[in-house]
C-alpha cells in the first residue's frame, strides 16, 4: 500500500483519541449530548467502529455511555418523536445494533423496534419512496438514503425480516433513478415528485446542483447497506453496478492535483468554490469500503488513495490538541430559504473541527487502514 502509515500512531487512532480527549474551557467533554440527532449518532458509530477494529475498550464505553442517557429501560428513547417522522431521527439508532448484540439487553433492540416502526409507517412518494421528513412533503434526499437505509438493512439482517432488507433496496435503486444525471452520472441533490418547492425544476423536480456532502451521503449508504444483503438478493447485483458507475462519475471530476473533492462537483475552478472535507472523505470511505469487500474493481485504488492523501494532505493539521479536519461545509439543504443554487452552496459557513466532517475522517481512516492491511 503506498499510503504508509507515516508514524507510528495510527491516524484513526489519533481521531479517535482526539474526539475523546477534547475539553472546553471548563474542562468539560467538548462532546455532549443533548438530544437524539444524526451527526452525534454517526460520531458515536465511528468511535465504536474504531473500539472494536483497534481493539480500545475505551472507545466503546464512550458510544456506550452517551447512547445509555437516551435509551429508558422499556426501550424508549429520550428527546425522540416517532410522529416527527424525520429520516434524520433513524440514523443514531444504528449504535443499536452492536449494543444489543454485544450486551443482550432487550432495551436495545426494543429502541430499534420503535425507530423501525417510524419507518414502516413513514409517509412516502408514488413510487414508495421516504419523504426526507413529514415537513418536506414529497421531496427523497440523498441525505435521507444514508439515515434510513443501512438501518433498515441491518435491522432485516439481525431480526430477520427480509422484506427490510427488500425495502432499504428500493430505496437506494428508487433515488438514485430519480436524482441521476445521464450526462455526467453524478446525483443531484434533492427530487420533489409535486414539483413544488421553489428549488425543484418544474419539468423535472430536480435541484440545481451535485453537492459533494448529499453524494457523499448516497456513496456510504450503498455500501452500508450492501454489507447486510444476502448473496442470493435480487438486487444486489445491481446495486453494485450502480454504485461502479457512480464511483467512476465521481473519479471524473476528483481533483487530480491534489485528491479531493469540491464542495459543488462539477464546478471545479468558478469562483467561490473550494476542496470540501466532508464529501472527500465519505468518498474515500465509500471507495475504500467498496474496493475491501470486492464491490468496486481494483482500478479504483489508486483514486482513493489520491483521495485520502490528498485529505491529509491539504484539509488536516496536528497539534498539541490533536488531529484537526479544516474546509468543512457546516450545514446545507433545501428549503424556501436554502434555494440549492449555486451561490446558495458556496454561501454556507466553512467551519473547522466540526463532527460532520470528524465523522467521516474517523470511517475514511479506519477502512483506508483495514483495506491496506488485507
Amino acid at each position: 500500500m503506498r499510503l504508509a502509515q507515516a508514524t507510528d500512531v495510527r491516524w484513526s487512532r489519533k481521531i479517535a483519541d482526539t474526539i475523546l480527549g477534547g475539553r472546553n474551557a471548563e474542562g468539560e467533554h467538548e462532546f455532549v449530548l443533548e438530544r437524539w440527532a444524526y451527526v452525534p449518532g454517526m460520531l458515536l458509530m465511528a468511535v465504536a467502529r474504531a473500539g472494536v477494529q483497534l481493539a480500545e475498550p475505551e472507545y466503546l464505553t464512550f458510544m456506550e455511555r452517551h447512547m445509555n442517557t437516551f435509551i429508558g429501560e422499556d426501550g424508549s428513547i429520550r428527546t425522540y418523536s416517532l410522529e416527527e417522522y424525520n429520516l434524520d431521527q433513524i440514523n443514531q439508532g444504528k449504535n443499536l445494533f452492536w449494543l444489543y448484540q454485544n450486551t443482550g439487553e432487550t432495551r436495545y433492540a426494543e429502541a430499534a423496534h420503535l425507530l423501525v416502526a417510524q419507518l414502516i409507517g413513514h409517509p412516502r412518494t408514488s413510487e414508495g419512496g421516504f419523504w426526507h421528513k413529514k415537513i418536506y412533503p414529497f421531496q427523497m434526499w440523498l441525505d435521507g438514503s444514508y439515515m434510513a437505509s443501512p438501518f433498515l438493512a441491518e435491522y432485516g439482517a439481525v431480526f430477520q425480516r427480509p422484506e427490510l432488507i427488500h425495502e432499504a433496496a428500493h430505496q437506494l435503486l428508487l433515488i438514485e433513478r430519480r436524482t441521476r444525471d445521464p450526462r455526467t452520472g453524478l446525483l443531484y441533490h434533492g427530487w420533489d415528485e409535486s414539483r413544488e418547492q421553489e428549488w425543484a425544476d418544474s419539468s423535472t423536480g430536480l435541484s440545481s446542483h451535485f453537492w459533494s456532502r448529499a453524494m457523499g451521503w448516497y456513496a456510504m449508504a450503498v455500501v452500508d447497506c450492501l454489507e447486510h444483503f444476502p448473496v442470493t438478493h435480487p438486487q444486489r447485483g445491481t446495486i453494485i453496478g450502480i454504485f461502479q458507475r457512480m464511483c467512476g462519475a465521481l473519479v471524473d471530476v476528483q481533483d487530480k492535483e491534489t485528491g479531493p473533492w469540491y464542495q459543488v462537483l462539477d464546478q471545479a475552478g468558478r469562483k467561490g468554490n473550494y476542496l470540501e472535507a466532508t464529501g472527500s472523505c465519505m468518498f474515500v470511505y465509500a471507495m475504500a469500503k467498496g474496493l475491501r469487500l470486492r464491490y468496486l474493481e481494483p482500478s479504483f485504488k489508486d483514486s482513493m488513495l489520491n483521495g485520502y492523501e490528498g485529505i491529509l494532505a491539504h484539509l488536516t493539521s496536528e497539534d498539541e490538541q490533536g488531529v484537526h479536519l479544516h474546509r468543512i461545509c457546516h450545514g446545507a439543504g433545501l428549503s424556501k430559504d436554502r434555494n440549492g443554487s449555486y451561490d446558495y452552496y458556496i454561501s454556507e459557513a466553512v467551519v473547522s473541527d466540526a463532527p460532520m466532517g470528524v465523522a467521516p475522517f474517523l470511517l475514511a481512516s479506519l477502512e483506508v487502514e483495514r483495506y491496506g492491511d488485507d
